[in-house]
């Protein structure tokens, strides 16, 4: 039988304490990086849209903005299978070929 273990963490504290916390330089480079990735995929993404959106509208999009490479497809799932096949472990970014490009709700 497992036992349960409750442990209470107070309010503002760290869940793991062990783990280091980062510098406030450390954050603002990691913010910074992913603002330049999202700016890579936004322009990868505004160069294809118009040729793409009229058949296949509402499409998944997956951008890897180092190479350029983009794939398409009717479900993220299928999407996400071709964007592996050659990126395997590369970051990459989901969106939708409609107005916004937003993948659900916000």
């Amino acid at each position: 039988m497992i036992q349960k273990i409750c442990q209470k963490v107070p309010r503002g504290s760290k869940i793991d304490p062990s783990r280091p916390s980062l510098s406030p330089e450390e954050i603002a480079l990691i913010e910074a990086q992913e603002e330049e990735f999202g700016k890579l995929c936004r322009e990868i993404f505004d160069r294809v849209y118009p040729e793409l959106v009229e058949e296949h509208y509402d499409w998944f999009i997956l951008i890897e903005p180092h190479s350029g490479d983009y794939f398409i497809a009717p479900s993220h799932e299928a999407a996400l299978q071709k964007a592996r096949q050659k990126h395997l472990r590369a970051d990459i970014l989901a969106m939708r070929l409609n107005e916004t490009g937003t993948c659900g709700r916000i």
